[in-house]
C-alpha cells in the first residue's frame, strides 16, 4: 500500500507502475473508514500482485484531488499504463472487487 503525499509522488506513480488503483479518502469520511479493510485485503491477494493499491488523503493533497476530478469520497480510480481506466464513487465492496478485476484483466 503506498501512502501518497504529493503530487509529485502521484505522477512518478503513474509513470512507473504499470497499473495502479487509487483510493481517494479523508479522515473524517465515515464510508472511507468501512471500505478501507476490504481495499487493504484487495492490495494482499495473490491475483492481483501486479496492481499497486495507493491511498490519497484528499485534505493532504487537494492539488491530486482536484487534478483527478474528486468530488466526493470515497472514490476510487484505476489507470493503466498512466491513462485512467475506471472509476467508482462509493464504498460497495462488490462493486470495488469488480473495478479493480477489470484493471487485473486488463
Amino acid at each position: 500500500m503506498i501512502n501518497v503525499t504529493s503530487a509529485e509522488q502521484y505522477n512518478t506513480l503513474l509513470e512507473t507502475h504499470q497499473k495502479v488503483v487509487v483510493d481517494f479518502t479523508a479522515v473524517w469520511c465515515g464510508p472511507c473508514k468501512l471500505i478501507k479493510p476490504e481495499f487493504e485485503r484487495l492490495s494482499t491477494e495473490p491475483q492481483y500482485r501486479t496492481i499497486s493499491f495507493a491511498v490519497i488523503d484528499v485534505d493532504q493533497v487537494p492539488d491530486v484531488s482536484e487534478t483527478a476530478g474528486i468530488r466526493a469520497m470515497p472514490t476510487f480510480q484505476t489507470y493503466a499504463n498512466g491513462d485512467k481506466k475506471g472509476e467508482l464513487l462509493g464504498a460497495d465492496p462488490n462493486k470495488l472487487r469488480k473495478l479493480v478485476d477489470e484493471l487485473a484483466r486488463a
